[in-house]
């Protein structure tokens, strides 16, 4: 059934104008799409429609080449097969994750690692949104998709900071201390240097906290000895 077909069924049920209709649909997220098909059967009907789902699937995933669906497959049934692969992807790296940082302390190494898994299992933007930023999932796993958008996506830290609002995740601490040897002073090295930060999420994509976002994405390189990132539930103190 195409769609003037299902939008004349549409004055049986409903009194909403048909083009109102259309541009409803068109503009809702994708959960959204889904909770007002349970509304009635024109709703689910419309909410169904091909060309609905090919407009989520491009929205989500803008650079899709339409060679990666099969002729016979729906938009709707790529969508719910594509979001299955990044949230399996997803899953990995939270379960990676997980595993290294039993006390709540990830190093730098593990760190950077899962986020390399993210870059190989080629999660969008979308995806770590919808995957990473909820706030069902632990500020170290937030951190890794903060991180992964930037450097690795390029997104604007401007649209990084809107969606971590959005998923009300922004103000989230954690904790970042890293250890650096000693400068040398006129032949003379100077004793190490162990330094500590608790910022949010929020601060990370600003300038307000561009060192310790340097500090993360560099890694334990040149004079810098360790890197540890951990979640702020209390005061982030320094290496004894």
């Amino acid at each position: 059934m195409d769609t003037e077909q299902k939008l004349e069924r549409k004055n049986q049920t409903c009194s909403i104008p048909d083009d109102l209709a259309i541009k409803i649909v068109s503009n809702l997220e994708i959960w959204d799409v889904c909770a007002l098909s349970g509304c009635c059967r024109f709703w689910r009907e419309l909410c169904s429609s091909d060309w609905l789902w090919e407009d989520l699937c491009r929205e989500r995933w803008p650079s899709l080449d339409s060679s990666e669906r099969s002729s016979v497959e729906g938009w709707r049934c790529f969508y719910i097969k594509r979001h299955k692969e990044m949230a399996d992807g997803a899953n990995v790296v939270a379960n990676f994750v997980k595993q290294n940082s039993p006390t709540k302390s990830l190093e730098v190494g593990d760190y950077l690692r899962s986020i390399e898994q993210l870059y190989t299992r080629g999660l969008g933007f979308k995806d770590v949104v919808i995957l990473l930023f909820a706030s069902k999932e632990s500020a170290l796993l937030n951190l890794v998709g903060v991180h992964y958008s930037i450097f690795l996506l390029g997104v604007p830290a401007d649209l990084v900071l809107e969606a971590l609002r959005s998923c009300h995740i922004s103000e989230r601490l954690v904790c970042v201390r890293w250890w650096k040897l000693g400068r040398w002073f006129y032949g003379f090295r100077l004793r190490d240097e162990s330094r500590c930060r608790r910022v949010s999420l929020g601060d990370l994509v600003s300038d307000k906290e561009e060192e310790v976002l340097g500090v993360l994405h560099r890694g334990t390189i040149h004079e810098v000895l360790r890197v540890q990132i951990s979640v702020a539930d209390g005061p982030c103190t320094l290496w004894g």
